[in-house]
C-alpha cells in the first residue's frame, strides 16, 4: 500500500530557506516518478518539481527553477524538496504526489508540465508560508 507524508512545512521570511520531505511507504525507488505540487489560497494546484527515481531527472516549474532542488534518498524512501531564497509568492500548501510506474510519465514531462491526473497517490500536505 502507498503511502506519502509531507513534512518540513512553517514559516519564513522572504529570502529564507525550508527543506520538504516526502517520506514515502510502498513506493517503488527505481521506477517510481514523483513530484511535488502547490496551491496557493483560492488558487488551482500547480505543479513545482518532479523527479524520475530511476535516473533522478528533474523537471522544475519556471518560477522555481535556481531556487528549488530536488533530491532522493534511497535508503529512507524519502524525496526533499530544498526551496531557497523563498518568496511571498512561495505560499502555498505544499503536496507530494507519486505515480508507481513512473517512467512513461516522466517521459510525457519532456513535452509538457506535469499534471495532477498524471499521478495517482497524493500525501496531505504541508503548510508554507513566506512572510516579514
Amino acid at each position: 500500500q502507498v503511502h506519502l507524508v509531507e513534512t518540513g512545512g512553517g514559516s519564513v521570511q522572504p529570502g529564507g530557506s525550508l527543506t520538504l520531505s516526502c517520506v514515502t511507504s510502498g513506493v517503488p525507488f527505481g521506477t517510481a516518478s514523483m513530484a511535488w505540487f502547490r496551491q496557493p489560497p483560492g488558487l488551482q494546484r500547480e505543479v513545482v518539481a518532479a523527479i524520475y527515481t530511476g535516473s533522478r531527472s528533474t523537471y522544475y516549474a519556471d518560477s522555481v527553477k535556481g531556487r528549488f532542488t530536488l533530491s532522493q534518498d534511497n535508503a529512507k524512501n524519502t524525496v526533499h524538496l530544498h526551496m531557497n531564497a523563498l518568496k511571498p509568492s512561495d505560499t502555498a500548501m505544499y503536496y507530494c504526489a507519486t505515480e508507481v510506474d513512473g517512467m512513461g510519465t516522466f517521459a510525457a514531462w519532456n513535452f509538457r508540465p506535469p499534471k495532477t491526473q498524471d499521478l495517482r497517490y497524493w500525501g496531505q500536505g504541508t503548510q508554507v508560508t513566506v512572510s516579514s
